[in-house]
């Protein structure tokens, strides 16, 4: 539990810190964040064709209302902590690569949500906004951090048990 805790800080530290970097920022955070918009603005125009994105900013043409998606916004920081929970996990490095595929799609998928209803709700009334953006959006998206990782923690370890089982049994299951 020790040896999770220290490798978890330890890697949370240089994956925060690394993604501070100028090079990181240009290549991997800016040009995701305006996926991000691009994306929201892509499901949001099946049922709204007012709404346009440009870099991060997701905002309706017609009203002018939108919301800028910044730091900490993004789901990246959220990426960062489950990359970092599952890589200090004593767990086969096929198992990690599987929790980080699936988690980042997890995550990004709440995120998409948080955006969408985030630019909503910013149209609709600045306290609920405010409310949604600082408060509940960020418990909900370290909450599907928590299951994710939880989730894979017991798909891990019923993974083991399998192995294990069959090692017992000399390769044959029962």
């Amino acid at each position: 539990m020790v040896r999770f805790f220290i490798i978890f800080l330890v890697l949370l530290v240089v994956l925060f810190v690394g993604e501070l970097t100028p090079p990181i920022q240009q290549w991997i955070v800016v040009p995701w964040t305006t996926l991000l918009a691009s994306a929201s603005a892509h499901l949001v125009q099946t049922f709204d064709t007012h709404v346009i994105s440009y870099g991060k900013v997701l905002q309706n043409a017609r009203t002018g209302v939108g919301v800028s998606i910044e730091a900490g916004c993004n789901g990246i920081e959220a990426c960062l902590i489950l990359l970092a929970a599952l890589a200090a996990y004593p767990a086969r490095w096929q198992a990690k690569l599987t929790g980080i595929v699936i988690g980042f799609v997890a995550i990004q998928s709440v995120n998409l949500l948080r955006i969408i209803t985030l630019f909503y709700l910013a149209g609709w009334s600045a306290s609920a906004f405010e409310f949604a953006h600082l408060y509940l959006w960020q418990a909900l998206i370290m909450l599907d951090v928590v299951v994710v990782w939880l989730v894979w923690m017991r798909w891990v370890a019923r993974q083991e048990f399998r192995r294990a089982h069959l090692d017992a049994s000399g390769g044959v299951a029962a």
